[in-house]
């Protein structure tokens, strides 16, 4: 009867531990599949490459130590500096996505006739693939046939070759980037917008808020989550262009319009390269790159509500 008794306790015992803490318990059990996924496929990998660029490596055969050896070689490169610089490039400009998102969503957030048509319009470039993007690009630089051509024709001016001008040819990629970029961003200003508070509008009018002033003073502050994420993925983005080059110039002309993941996969994967230790070193960079521009902004954005609050 006492075991009984005991055993009861004891069951009873951790069922009431159970209870006492399952809101504690709870959320881990959920998020644990997810932390472990993270780690394996994103946290892990990101160790590895670091400790893969202090090794010259084909991919296949032994691994040779040579400490930074790869990041002074990198140092010296001219490639290197080319890919940088298109970076920046690419950063500044694709910093143009955020406000132009923002500005057709306010242009679309309205109750007119026709205007899921118009939304469904802006939405498209988002959908298809970047593949398609620097096909539909590629074909309208063209200088023989291409619709850009056509216009410069019109007006009496002679058709540019846009992707063989080392002088034009980065901007001409990014100009293609950018429309698929301002479609993600003008979505997610649009679902904060249905977020935003009614009764703050309707104050801001009482207080004789209108235009300008309510869209600084009332409607941005209500969207910041959307432009943190429009911001970071942007950047990221920018950061990360790989497909458009590949597919618009595979890097040409003469490696003018490099980024550095391109670069990274022309030195570790392609028959021109084969140096995963190289290849390593330059994400790492990138890596570090991203890290430090994600970091700057966040730490203005809780500076900002820190002051505001």
């Amino acid at each position: 009867m006492s075991d009984i008794t005991a055993s009861s306790r004891f069951g009873g015992g951790g069922a009431s531990v159970w209870r006492r803490n399952q809101r504690r318990i709870a959320p881990w059990l959920f998020l644990g599949p997810g932390i472990l996924m993270f780690v394996l496929y994103v946290i892990l990998p990101i160790f590895e490459s670091v400790w893969i660029s202090l090794y010259e490596w084909d991919g296949i055969g032994a691994k040779e130590f040579i400490g930074f050896g790869n990041y002074v070689e990198l140092v010296d490169d001219d490639a290197f500096y080319t890919s940088l610089k298109n970076n920046v490039i690419w950063l500044v400009l694709y910093m143009l996505a955020p406000p132009a998102g923002l500005l057709i969503a306010l242009f679309l957030n309205q109750n007119v006739r026709g205007i899921r048509l118009a939304k469904s319009l802006f939405f498209f470039p988002f959908v298809i693939s970047q593949v398609v993007v620097g096909l539909v690009f590629s074909w309208f630089y063209d200088p023989s046939f291409g619709l850009l051509a056509e216009l410069l024709r019109l007006v009496g001016l002679e058709p540019i070759p846009v992707l063989a001008d080392e002088r034009y040819v980065t901007y001409g990629i990014i100009i293609a980037g950018l429309w698929p970029q301002t479609a993600y961003c003008m979505i997610l200003y649009l679902t904060g917008l249905n977020a935003v508070s009614a009764d703050q509008i309707e104050a801001g009018r009482l207080d004789g808020a209108k235009g300008w002033r309510m869209l600084w003073f009332v409607i941005l502050p209500q969207l910041r989550p959307a432009t943190f994420i429009a911001v970071v993925v942007t950047v990221i983005g920018a950061l990360r262009s790989f497909d458009l080059i590949s597919i618009m110039t595979d890097g040409g002309p003469y490696g003018s319009s490099r980024v550095l993941a391109f670069f990274m996969y022309e030195q570790a994967l392609s028959e021109y390269g084969f140096r995963m230790g190289y290849g390593a070193a330059i994400a790492v960079v990138l890596f570090l790159i991203m890290m430090v521009y994600i970091a700057f902004f966040l730490w203005r954005m809780n500076r900002d509500e820190k002051g505001g609050g």
